[in-house]
């Protein structure tokens, strides 16, 4: 799909084991059918998975009909970057992976506070 990451490059593979992202295609892209904004790849924590299900989402129960194997700690996956932010506001926002997580992102979150969760820059 030839999307940007947060730095105007290239967007790189965020996960395809568990397969992510919107399209399923290992890549957070996004377009106008993803109403979740599903921009930020991501390092899942327990904490987060735990937030999440409280909110709603929950991340960690496998949904076999959907082949969708449920989240653990230490996966990579493509979040909504609203429900990444309302995670930052509650204190368990997972680490990020900067240069797989969709430029569109900027819109909802300054990249300053995501470098300050980046896993992948030195």
């Amino acid at each position: 799909m030839n999307q940007k990451n947060v730095f105007d490059s290239d967007l790189v593979l965020c996960c395809n084991s568990p397969m992510t992202g919107f399209y399923r295609d290992g890549f957070c892209n996004t377009g106008e059918e993803d109403y979740g904004l599903h921009h930020i790849c991501c390092r899942v924590t327990n904490n987060f998975l735990v937030f999440s299900k409280s909110v709603g989402n929950d991340l960690s129960t496998p949904v076999p009909q959907f082949n969708f194997p449920g989240l653990k700690d230490g996966d990579k996956w493509c979040i909504c970057a609203h429900r990444w932010l309302e995670a930052y506001n509650n204190d368990c926002a997972p680490d990020v992976y900067l240069l797989s997580s969709n430029i569109k992102c900027l819109d909802i979150i300054p990249l300053n506070i995501l470098k300050k969760f980046s896993v992948d820059l030195d």
